[in-house]
Order: C-alpha cells, then sequence, then structure tokens
C-alpha cells in the first residue's frame, strides 16, 4: 500500500542540491504537521542531487514518521521532480513548497480552507523578498504568459500551492509545466484561486534561476502551451456498465 493514501494532504518537496538548508527544513515541517487543517505527510523529491541532500533526506526520514521520499535517477529540473511527486502521491489533495522556506508550510492552511470548491488554490507573495532584477524578470514573464494563456493568474510562479490529486494528476507535463499550472488544470474545467501568503528572503543554498531561465525558458514554453491548448483532449463518461 502507498503510504500516502493514509493522509488527506501530502506536500511535495522538491530537492536539488539544498543540503545547506535541510535541517531548517526538516524543523518547520515538521513543526507544521500537527497543525496542519488536514492530516498531512511530506514526501521529499531528491532530484539527482550532488551534494549531501540526498543522506540527509534519508535520515530525516527516519526520525519523522510522516516523512517519505523518493529519489530520481538523474537531475531532471523542477517539472519532473514535481511529476515524479504528484504521481507517487495518493492522498486526496497534493500540495507543493520549494525546499529554500522563501514561503512557509505554516500558510498551507490559507490554501487549504478553500479547497472545496477549488481544484487548485495557490499563494500570491506579498512583500516579495527578491532582488530587483528577479522581481523585475518574474514581472514581465507573468505579463508574457498571461497575454498568451488568458489564465488572469497573478503570481504563477509562487511555490505554493494545493491541488485536488485526481486533478494534478491529468495534467499534461512537461519541461517547464511549473510555471503553467494554473493554466494547464484549467484546461480540465477546474476552478483555480488566489490567496495571499507570506515571503521570505532565501537564507542558505543558491538560487537555481537566474535572468536567461527566468525569462527566455518561459517565453518559449508559452508557445508550446498554447499549440498544445488548441489539441488537449477533455473528456466526460456520461455512463458505462464496467462497474
Amino acid at each position: 500500500m502507498n503510504q500516502t493514501s493514509q493522509y488527506d494532504f501530502t506536500i511535495i518537496v522538491p530537492v536539488y542540491n539544498e543540503e545547506d538548508n535541510m535541517e531548517r527544513l526538516e524543523q518547520t515541517l515538521a513543526t507544521f504537521l500537527p497543525l496542519a487543517l488536514k492530516k498531512s505527510c511530506v514526501l521529499f523529491v531528491n532530484d539527482g542531487s550532488t551534494d549531501q541532500s540526498g543522506r540527509l533526506i534519508g535520515e530525516m526520514c527516519e526520525r519523522n514518521a510522516d516523512f517519505f521520499y523518493l529519489t530520481l535517477a538523474k537531475n531532471m529540473g523542477l517539472s519532473a521532480a514535481m511529476k515524479a511527486g504528484i504521481d507517487a502521491a495518493f492522498s486526496p489533495l497534493v500540495g507543493y513548497i520549494d525546499a529554500d522556506l522563501q514561503t512557509t508550510p505554516g500558510d498551507f492552511n490559507l490554501l487549504l480552507e478553500h479547497c472545496g470548491d477549488n481544484q487548485m488554490v495557490m499563494g500570491i507573495r506579498v512583500g516579495r523578498k527578491d532582488s530587483f532584477v528577479k522581481r523585475l524578470s518574474s514581472k514581465i514573464a507573468n505579463g508574457f504568459r498571461r497575454m498568451m494563456t488568458g489564465d488572469k493568474i497573478t503570481d504563477t510562479g509562487c511555490p505554493l500551492k494545493v491541488l485536488h490529486t485526481d486533478y494534478a494528476k491529468r495534467i499534461p507535463f512537461f519541461t517547464g509545466m511549473h510555471r503553467f499550472l494554473p493554466a494547464l488544470i484549467g484546461l480540465q474545467g477546474a476552478q483555480v484561486k488566489e490567496i495571499p501568503v507570506r515571503h521570505f528572503p532565501r537564507v542558505a543554498g543558491q538560487s537555481k534561476y537566474h535572468l536567461f531561465n527566468r525569462l527566455v525558458g518561459p517565453f518559449k514554453d508559452c508557445f508550446a502551451f498554447r499549440w498544445m491548448k488548441h489539441r488537449y483532449i477533455h473528456y466526460a463518461v456520461k455512463n458505462t456498465d464496467l462497474c
């Protein structure tokens, strides 16, 4: 039996070379779980880390009964790590948070309150603590993405999201898809809601993103999404005698 099926909510944490953040990550997540509105567990996805992150994740999971992990054979990127986590989760709800803890697990409760009527609830980072260049590049990329996708989402890059797992498993995945989760789940006719959440500066480790991959990659992916949007197959079964 997949152990995540014993929980109501699985928090996916993709990890790539975040050894300096692991102690703080363990403490923060372990503190949150007893306070969560839903019975929750944590699923670390080690995305082929080359530092000590993998070893530290294993030790964390031994110490915490509600922590689990899977390790990818090699580094595949954030979208692949998220897909692997969603594929492995069997709780009714699945969430996502970055290992850098620039958002806090405590704010998952703000999102979970709205999961009854919405298939996806995500944060809007209030008072972002990023550099001017990072905020500017995000603003440009978000504006272009909204124009191309029509999703009207304010802050698609916010690394704090909760989704209904059955919808999440049907999202068409491709490299870079993490930037398009609201638009992709919207193809299923899902309701998406945004909630303001706190934002914090990175205190350890290094960002895996820079100006080039914040702008050029998203621009290219917008055209891929537009192509797929007009060819996406979404059907509903009226009746069956299979069961």
